[in-house]
């Protein structure tokens, strides 16, 4: 559609959609407007709030105490939901076998993806594995062209190529979605180390699970990092299973946090989205001002290892049902709100009906969009422009452009 025939935003709409893309998918679904009833007009438009102490290691932690804005949390709640949604709506695409292949999905784990983005900027790199839809959403990306993704479809964010494992938004610094068990974390210590050589002000987070912590690529990044003190933050996600293998079944030592051994490490309640903003804020700030240090985020999946995994056979159901129930990071920030009187709970069940039509109305469209012409075969293969330099053996055979 032309910008002339669209039909116009909602206000309401737009004071709840952060980026450009989201508002422009609402838009084109022509969703009914999130409407909120029964807020409570007079409720400070500021709060403080109560955060768990991080662990520590070889340094003090962030407080325990942070303030935030209502329009803050509701941006943090509405990210967190289209996320749920999204991964729930992946989850069903892949039943239907509209998705094929690996497909690893990120439910439960949301408070990481955007309370790291609130804590850091555009101008930081993000680089992760494979369970990296939410990321590239948290990046600015579009659900229709995350979807359209998994779909295959030249709508997606790799033209269809990529698929679940392998997405990445270059503009706003995110590296992907990269399939090698731990292969992005020397990946990102060399983006990071990109950044101190240019002189810029930046840093890179480079995440990684509890299944991959005990990579040996891992531990060598570690030593280079602190040997040249590169502003690198490494995240591991520790959602307490390796694909079906306990954190205390493949690690000796589970505390991830002090991992680095020469360098600081904290550990933060990933469930907490306020909790993971303020420990991204401080840990940022160290790595630009002495280098590397560790963040683990403690955090719960709430689907199996990937779509492959029921994730019955290693766990129980009383067991997710009891995380779902006490810690989940959407409904953690849900209470905060109620309790300031930023929200009710009316009013959330029309955030989530709203999410909802966003959800299905980027899965219809991504799904009707055509699949990569064959062409596309072979783009993004071959260099085709002669190198500046080609090094032989010889260096006087060497060839210059």
């Amino acid at each position: 559609l032309s910008p002339a025939s669209r039909p116009a935003l909602p206000a309401t709409m737009l004071q709840f959609s952060r980026s450009a893309s989201l508002r422009r998918v609402a838009s084109l679904a022509g969703v009914r407007p999130i409407v909120f009833r029964a807020f409570a007009s007079k409720a400070a438009n500021t709060k403080e709030f109560e955060i768990r102490a991080c662990d520590t290691y070889m340094i003090d932690g962030p407080a325990t105490k942070t303030k935030a804005t209502k329009d803050e949390c509701m941006q943090y709640l509405k990210d967190m939901l289209i996320m749920r949604k999204l991964e729930l709506k992946a989850d069903d695409l892949y039943k239907e076998q509209k998705i094929r292949g690996f497909c690893h999905l990120y439910d439960g784990q949301e408070a990481v993806a955007v309370g790291m983005e609130a804590g850091m900027t555009r101008e930081d790199g993000l680089i992760t594995a494979y369970r990296e839809h939410c990321q590239q959403i948290a990046r600015g990306d579009t659900p229709k062209s995350v979807l359209a993704e998994l779909m295959g479809r030249r709508d997606g964010c790799a033209f269809g190529k990529g698929g679940s494992m392998h997405m990445y938004l270059p503009e706003n610094k995110f590296f992907g979605g990269n399939g090698i068990v731990g292969a992005q974390v020397p990946l990102g210590t060399g983006i990071a180390l990109a950044e101190k050589l240019q002189g810029k002000k930046n840093v890179c987070f480079a995440m990684y699970g509890d299944g991959a912590s005990n990579q040996g690529q891992v531990f060598e990044a570690f030593n280079i990092a602190k040997l040249w003190n590169i502003p690198i933050v490494y995240v591991c996600e520790n959602n307490k299973y390796g694909m079906g293998t306990s954190a205390e079944r493949s690690s000796a030592e589970t505390r991830y946090y002090i991992r680095g051994q020469y360098f600081p490490g904290l550990r933060v309640d990933g469930m907490d989205v306020l909790a993971v903003r303020e420990a991204t804020k401080y840990a940022r700030e160290y790595a630009l001002e002495n280098g590397p240090i560790l963040l683990e985020m403690e955090t719960y999946r709430y689907h199996g290892h990937s779509m492959s995994d029921p994730g019955k056979s290693y766990r129980s159901a009383d067991e997710v049902k009891s995380i779902r129930s006490t810690n989940d990071p959407i409904e953690k920030l849900k209470r905060s709100m109620v309790e300031a009187g930023w929200i009710t709970e009316e009013a959330f069940e029309d955030l989530e009906d709203s999410t909802d039509e966003i959800i299905d109305a980027a899965a219809e469209e991504a799904e009707a969009s055509p699949e990569p012409d064959l062409s596309e075969l072979t783009t993004n293969i071959y260099n085709k422009e002669e190198p500046p330099f080609l090094r032989h053996v010889e260096l006087d055979a060497s060839v210059r452009a």
